[in-house]
């Protein structure tokens, strides 16, 4: 017993000595012993609970023999369990709880949520810590759930902006597509195994690969207690999943690609372009310029709104940067006039080639930009069922002092920064720009002739 007591202390005298990371008020972080980090976030809004365990796996840890597979685990999650060995019961017990429940897959994130009355608190817990420890894989329960997978991958399929999106990642990234693609591949999907499942869980579903938050009207202190309970014997897995499973690095784009899709369900057309952008490994500060400066572009008042929508030359101009850890893309969205899209076309290119100018935004255009999102970051926060998942998607892909510190650094951006984006990953950069059309719209307007890189 002496012995068991001793080890117990160092563990906890060396989780004390884990770097504190900075949160925002009412935020409290602790490191368990088996490397769990756990949140808690006290908001009496509404007398309600939300927990949500975020694991570090997805598309990014997929090569083409696990693509979608990530995705099926999560769906397998809400099955059966060691406490609950069929759906039925699990769905039972939701029930009982009152809980309404979800899970997503993305990029670099897998995360499952449970919200309920905040008196269920416990038993909620302990509810999470059977689905995310004890998952029991079924043939069966496989069998039913590989459909519902594949359907929707299916549905995406019959969305023209979906099967333009597909086709530009492929040539933006690659042979390592799948690792930015986490409805996965029909064939992986389909042919999956229970024996595939527990691969997955045993490379990355470990405490010290996760993070579990605690959110809503609850008292930190009741909160860390009950998960140190609760997920305090969850075992370590002795080593990084990602150091032993190393993530590729993606191949820069050499050349720029343009392609031309057609499909009968394509009503209008649909117009993208791609770049690589930064990423919150090298060059973080860049990751908040790019944010700012495309909150600039989506304002009525901007160059680029006023060039392209104002004159009619498309009904969309959408501009967008994904932050991530492992290189986030710039991806702009158009539906273009069909009758102007040769005009439209130019246009775009000489909007983006405007984009490092001094003269392309004003002094009071960046403030407003700032401003629109310190107000829609207070928005975000109204709904406290929501701010867990804020936590762990950083936690994931950037780091919890990022999270904290995003809006004040959003608040310093200068232009001077803003060009710096521009210039390193976007002015003279290789890009992917592809067009979704039909047929007869393709013959009609000759789109793919004019659908080319300027001159």
């Amino acid at each position: 017993m002496k012995k068991i007591i001793f080890t117990w202390t160092m563990a906890l005298l060396a989780s004390a000595n884990y770097a504190q990371p900075r949160l925002p008020q009412n935020y409290y972080w602790e490191k368990m012993p088996n490397g769990l980090e756990v949140v808690a976030i006290e908001n009496s809004k509404v007398p309600l609970a939300t927990i949500q365990i975020a694991v570090k796996n997805g598309a990014f840890t997929e090569g083409p023999e696990y693509s979608g597979l990530s995705h099926l685990f999560e769906h397998m999650f809400f099955k059966a369990n060691k406490d609950y060995p069929d759906q039925a019961k699990f769905l039972e017990r939701t029930e009982e709880l009152g809980a309404f429940w979800d899970g997503t897959t993305r990029e670099e994130r897998v995360n499952y949520f449970f919200t309920f009355d905040k008196d269920s608190l416990d038993a909620g817990l302990r509810f999470m810590n059977a689905a995310i420890r004890f998952p029991i894989y079924r043939e069966e329960d496989m069998k039913k759930e590989r459909p519902v997978v594949d359907g929707e991958f299916q549905r995406q399929e019959s969305n023209p902006f979906a099967q333009l999106y597909f086709e530009g990642q492929k040539k933006l990234w690659g042979d390592l597509v799948t690792r930015k693609n986490p409805i996965g591949i029909h064939e992986v999907i389909n042919t999956a195994t229970p024996e595939k499942m527990m691969i997955i869980k045993n490379k990355y579903y470990f405490p010290n690969n996760s993070i579990l938050v605690i959110c809503g009207d609850i008292k930190h202190e009741d909160a860390f207690a009950k998960a140190e309970s609760i997920f305090g014997s969850w075992e370590s897995s002795g080593f990084d999943p990602q150091v032993k499973f190393p993530i590729p690095e993606f191949t820069p784009l050499t050349s720029t690609q343009y392609f031309v899709k057609e499909s009968t369900i394509a009503q209008t057309p649909f117009e993208m372009f791609w770049w690589q952008g930064p990423d919150t490994r090298h060059d973080s500060a860049s990751t908040i310029a790019a944010d700012v400066f495309f909150t600039i572009l989506k304002m009525n008042s901007s160059k680029w709104q006023q060039a392209l929508v104002d004159k009619g030359l498309t009904s969309a101009a959408d501009a967008e940067y994904q932050t991530l850890k492992y290189v986030g893309p710039v991806f702009l969205f158009f539906i273009p006039n069909p009758g102007k899209l040769k005009e439209c076309n130019d246009e775009i290119l000489n909007q983006v080639k405007q984009w490092g100018n001094d003269d392309y935004f004003t002094d009071a255009q960046l403030e407003d930009a700032k401003q629109i999102m310190r107000r829609n970051a207070i928005r975000q926060k109204e709904k406290p069922s929501e701010l867990p998942d804020d936590v762990t998607y950083n936690w994931c892909s950037t780091s919890l002092d990022y999270f904290t510190d995003y809006q004040s650094n959003c608040q310093k951006i200068t232009r001077d920064d803003i060009k710096r984006f521009v210039n390193r990953y976007i002015t003279g950069k290789p890009y992917v720009a592809g067009m979704i059309i039909n047929p007869a719209m393709n013959k009609k307007f000759n789109a793919s002739a004019d659908f080319k890189p300027a001159l």
